[in-house]
């Protein structure tokens, strides 16, 4: 399974990241305009849905970990064609916060089974994390 790895430093309290990671309404500022469906309860279902060129598009899975303003953990499956809805077919998507002083730090881990794959390190640059910094920061 590849492994990729992010990381960012938000200067904000633990609390104001994990409201932008956990809250509809703001994912959907930092996530392209995605609709966030979940109620973050262990083994229940989550998904992302946004629409682009008119068309819905919507990755699903299911919420494996919730620790308020520590980390959080869920399974996703994209559909795309030749793919099939299989659980090696899905990625993992955790968020792990560790808050020091005025600021928190957000390591992003990703797990991968896609063979198109491979073990990365991603630095500030990712626009996924510069927006969620500009919204948490925002806050």
């Amino acid at each position: 399974m590849a492994t990729s790895i992010s990381i960012i430093e938000i200067k904000a309290t633990a609390n104001n990241v994990w409201k932008a990671l956990t809250e509809p309404n703001l994912v959907k500022q930092w996530q392209y305009g995605s609709d966030l469906i979940t109620d973050w309860k262990v083994g229940n279902k989550i998904s992302f849905k946004n629409e682009w060129n008119n068309e819905i598009f919507e990755q699903y899975g299911t919420v494996l970990a919730f620790n308020p303003i520590e980390n959080l953990k869920y399974s996703l499956f994209f559909p795309r064609p030749n793919v099939a809805d299989i659980p090696e077919n899905y990625f993992e998507m955790e968020y792990i916060l560790t808050e020091k002083k005025d600021k928190t730090i957000v390591k992003i881990v990703k797990r991968d089974n896609s063979p198109e794959v491979t073990n990365e390190d991603e630095s500030e640059e990712n626009p996924i994390l510069t927006s969620l910094k500009a919204v948490v920061e925002s806050l």
